[in-house]
């Protein structure tokens, strides 16, 4: 299958990203990863966060 006909939920987002998408600081997105709260993969000196791991994230903290 080829890179581009991947699903958006497969699509890896940066730090910044993530931050931005979820209004908090790089620094609060890296303590997630740090504290494994937050699945995430290294790849090269990079952090890369899967969007379907983001969305996960964000459905087990909504207030029921």
């Amino acid at each position: 299958m080829p890179i581009n006909s991947r699903n958006t939920q497969d699509q890896l987002l940066t730090i910044p990203e993530v931050a931005s998408a979820l209004r908090v600081s790089e620094k609060t997105v890296r303590r997630w990863i740090g504290a494994e709260v937050m699945p995430a993969a290294k790849i090269g000196v990079q952090w890369r966060i899967r969007t379907r791991d983001l969305q996960d994230f964000i459905g087990d903290r909504l207030v029921r």
